[in-house]
């Protein structure tokens, strides 16, 4: 691999804080306020930020003793069985499709918010005139442009990556420092401008569709899947562990783009229900712009508007990284398609960039009949929920090395490491079940992820791996 494509650890920091503080941010406190109370939402900041940071740990452990494992966690999956095993290829494989679908999908709601914020400068994105009829089907002007917005930012990231790793890993460590100074400018202002009165009652009551009142504690688990889908991305580094300088920087990279996007997160999250009043913030598609706009008026919307536009036009292209090197590390190893390993002349997997980039475009139809925040909405439960099974196969992969006393040589670390895989492996366990509570999402999930089993039968058979994985370049 050329130097070219090596990462070291302030532009691996800048991939976690990059891919973690994407669309989150600009979406994700209109959906907890819908579901929780300020209370509730904080109560799940807390509990997610701490499972996160179970996870995290795994993460930055694995990557250090099973350094042959890269390429995500969802590599992990073939290590619970006997080498070689079909059990092993299987299990390996649906790990990484649903690894992947994650991904892109992921990559989509990254998309369609930068299109939201777009709309502030050109307000012509949320147009409801319609510009054709077909049958019961209308398509509207603004539908039909934000879709367009969306396919371009999709494929000009697809033809910037193309030119090289390095060169658009240094972009996305240019748009996410401009973005963390842009969010602690945000804090300070928050802070300023807080109203503790829009935050009572603290613990206010939130009522189902049935219209029964939801407990504190059902806030807080239905609040689960959407405070998660913020620390998505928090792998990002030990994805391109193969790519790193230093394997060391892989788990610095973890815990600090972690503990960056943590503070970020709950501070403005949390001010962002003191600017707004409750109604206001349900209502809103664009919070942060709308709680600007409160406090400095149109100038203050367009800055943080402006701000949003660079944080997500860098997220999209640590995202689209991330996409297709899943598939690709992957292919490497054996549990993906052959066709995925295939490399062009500056060393990326080229094949895997184009399918991962028109699966995220099928995605990004959706747009076409839905208001953006109920696209971002649906593709964040699908791609939250096709993330935990590989972050819960990790968890219980860490656990089996405790058990096992692989990799240690002293018990104090095998005892430590074994009390955080516990946690950890609680952690998912809990989101997963929480995630699939709804039957609709459940079911489309589980469809998505099924539908891997049609390509299974293109895998290659165990023992023929160096047919392919050498790491051939395609012009």
């Amino acid at each position: 691999m050329g130097v070219n494509n090596r990462l070291g650890l302030w532009i691996l920091t800048a991939l976690v804080v990059g891919n973690m503080v994407g669309s989150g941010i600009f979406m994700l406190p209109r959906s907890l306020a819908e579901s929780s109370s300020p209370a509730g939402v904080m109560a799940a900041w807390a509990v997610t930020g701490f499972g996160v940071l179970m996870i995290a740990l795994v993460f930055g452990n694995l990557a250090i003793r099973k350094p042959e494992l890269s390429g995500g966690p969802q590599i992990y999956a073939k290590e619970l069985f006997k080498e070689g095993s079909k059990a092993s290829l299987l299990s390996g494989f649906m790990s990484s499709w649903g690894y992947w679908i994650g991904n892109f999908a992921g990559n989509v709601a990254v998309i369609t918010t930068f299109a939201s914020y777009l709309s502030t400068f050109f307000p012509i994105l949320t147009s409801q005139a319609e510009l054709f009829t077909a049958g019961t089907f209308t398509l509207k002007v603004g539908n039909a442009l934000t879709f367009a917005v969306c396919s371009i930012l999709l494929w000009g990231t697809h033809f910037i990556i193309l030119k090289g790793l390095e060169n658009a890993g240094k972009l996305n460590f240019a748009a996410t420092a401009t973005k963390v100074l842009g969010f602690f400018l945000f804090i300070v202002i928050g802070l300023l401008a807080f109203e503790k009165g829009n935050m009572l009652p603290f613990a206010a009551p939130r009522l189902d569709d049935t219209g029964h009142s939801i407990s504190l504690f059902g806030q807080v688990n239905h609040a689960a899947v959407s405070t998660l889908w913020a620390f998505i991305g928090v792998e990002s580094a030990v994805v391109f562990a193969s790519r790193a300088k230093r394997k060391i920087d892989v788990k610095r990279a973890t815990m600090l783009g972690l503990f960056i996007s943590l503070a970020i997160y709950i501070g403005i999250s949390t001010l962002v229900m003191g600017m707004l009043s409750p109604d206001a913030l349900i209502k809103s598609d664009k919070p942060l712009i709308d709680a600007m706009e409160n406090v400095l008026g149109p100038v203050g919307g367009k800055l943080i508007a402006g701000l949003g536009l660079v944080s997500l036009a860098g997220s999209t292209i640590g995202w689209v990284m991330l996409s297709s090197e899943v598939p690709y590390q992957a292919a490497k190893q054996g549990l993906f398609m052959p066709a995925f390993a295939k490399l062009n002349k500056n060393g990326l997997p080229v094949f895997s960039l184009i399918i991962t980039n028109v699966l995220a475009q099928l995605f990004i139809f959706s747009t076409i009949s839905n208001s953006i925040s109920a696209a971002f909405e649906f593709i964040i439960y699908i791609a939250t929920l096709s993330y935990l099974v590989p972050y819960f196969i990790s968890s219980v992969f860490q656990l089996k090395l405790t058990i096992t006393g692989e990799t240690y040589s002293t018990n104090k670390s095998r005892m430590i490491d074994g009390v955080i895989a516990v946690i950890a492996t609680l952690y998912s366990a809990w989101v997963i079940i929480a995630g699939t509570a709804d039957v609709k999402t459940f079911t489309f999930g589980m469809i998505l992820l099924a539908s891997g089993i049609l390509f299974y039968k293109l895998l290659p058979k165990p023992g023929s791996l160096p047919g392919y994985a050498d790491e051939k370049r395609t012009a």
